[in-house]
């Protein structure tokens, strides 16, 4: 018997039904808007259970008086606390890195040197190049944070870091060439934050904060930035419908990036340039950007032009899903097939909001290409990357495969189709 088990039992849960109740009436007497399901709780009571989410920390917490870590439970998750105190064991998360964004939200003063409250002259003490170094590792945290869980839970601790560093920028003494710093992290921050958004398909609130960062890379004239706010606006640009937009923001961004040499940078933009022809039906032109895309990452080698960070993400597994892309738009769900599945072999396991995304669109493809039972059981199996991912680009596409399922009579088909349904309503409770 798990640990876990034993407490239920030790409090009256011997049931899953009175677990359950028991659980839903606290999460509602402390506010949290969680919901859990019988497939959920049947995973938790197993010997190695999965990490809870945030909310669902929380009301563990409160239900058995003691840290789910002391249940058996691996965490806890980004953003758990416990009354005021922040919990810190997250694995692979430096204490640092935690403190970054956590410290706001949690009311308590900086603990790498900010001083709890503005001296008698109304500003904060000098910041230096230890200050600046903490707050940019936690926008490195919170890029780690996104890979693995998706923009939803995330994005208020990127807020709130962002308001951190305006803070610093506004109430502390700095000479200028850590100001020039402190602001560029600004703009980073509020690009990284516009992502999140985007992510979790707030566009308005996406295209606002890149804004900002597209304001911030032309004051400070750095070519960085403007790349990536302009490359990022193309994507969002296609996303919504505005394909002609798109493509014109790829090419800005292709021609400020010409200097650069770096051939995973060009090949993003040349993908996003292909995302945008596409769209516009232009199938001929947006097979040869992305063949031009295929190419430039080939050449990338050790003694290649590096990359920004932010582009790391970018290489055979985004390129072959693209690819899969273009072939679903034009019909091909069988070519399509091939590569989507390309790309899930290829991506790496700690993008797990991506991983999620293309073993939907691969369930999605296979359900078109009339390929049903392997559809439906990648659809099912999509079920255990979803329930750690908070995204709401991943949750649309997955409305798509269970509206597809529905369109087959068959019992895989039937089978996937209730359980995806009844994973739908309740992330949509939440």
């Amino acid at each position: 018997m798990t640990p876990f088990e034993q407490a239920c039992i030790e409090h009256g849960w011997r049931r899953p039904a009175d677990f359950l109740q028991a659980f839903n009436s606290t999460a509602a007497i402390l506010g949290e808007v969680v919901t859990l399901t019988d497939r959920q709780l049947r995973r938790w009571r197993q010997p190695s259970p999965p990490e809870p989410r945030a909310r669902a920390w929380r009301v563990l917490h409160a239900m058995f008086g003691v840290s789910p870590s002391d249940l058996g439970f691996p965490g806890p998750p980004p953003g758990a606390t416990v009354g005021i105190e922040p919990l810190l064991a997250k694995k692979g998360t430096s204490s640092v890195d935690r403190r970054a964004f956590l410290n706001d939200s949690l009311g308590v003063a900086a603990s790498a040197g900010f001083p709890p409250a503005l001296s008698p002259t109304g500003y904060f003490g000098a910041v230096g190049t230890t200050h600046l170094r903490e707050l940019r590792e936690g926008l490195r945290s919170l890029y780690q944070l996104d890979d693995a869980y998706g923009g939803g839970d995330v994005r208020s601790l990127a807020a709130r870091h962002l308001r951190r560093v305006r803070r610093v920028i506004n109430t502390s003494r700095f000479p200028d060439t850590i100001g020039r710093q402190l602001q560029l992290l600004a703009g980073e921050t509020a690009e990284h934050c516009a992502w999140l958004a985007y992510d979790a398909d707030d566009q308005d609130t996406a295209r606002r904060y890149w804004g900002e960062a597209l304001a911030t890379a032309t004051m400070l004239r750095d070519t960085s930035l403007e790349i990536l706010a302009l490359a990022s606006l193309s994507m969002q640009a296609s996303y919504e419908g505005r394909p002609r937009d798109g493509l014109d923001l790829a090419r800005a961004a292709r021609e400020r990036a010409t200097r650069f040499g770096s051939p995973i940078l060009q090949s993003l933009i040349a993908s996003r340039e292909a995302r945008a022809l596409s769209l516009m039906g232009d199938g001929k032109a947006a097979g040869k950007r992305l063949a031009d895309a295929m190419r430039l990452v080939e050449r990338h080698g050790p003694r290649s032009r590096p990359s920004p960070d932010w582009a790391a993400f970018h290489g055979h597994a985004e390129l072959d899903y693209a690819q899969g892309l273009l072939y679903t738009e034009t019909g091909h769900h069988h070519a399509a097939t091939q590569y989507i599945r390309a790309a899930l072999a290829h991506q790496d396991r700690t993008y797990g909001r991506n991983r999620a995304l293309y073993r939907l669109t691969l369930s999605r493809s296979l359900l078109k290409a009339g390929d049903v039972d392997e559809g439906a059981a990648h659809a099912m199996d999509s079920l255990e990357h979803l329930e750690e991912v908070e995204s709401a680009r991943v949750l649309r596409r997955l409305h798509e495969v269970t509206d597809l399922l529905g369109g087959h009579d068959t019992a895989s088909a039937r089978d996937a189709s209730e359980q995806l349904t009844e994973y739908a309503h309740v992330r949509g409770a939440a």
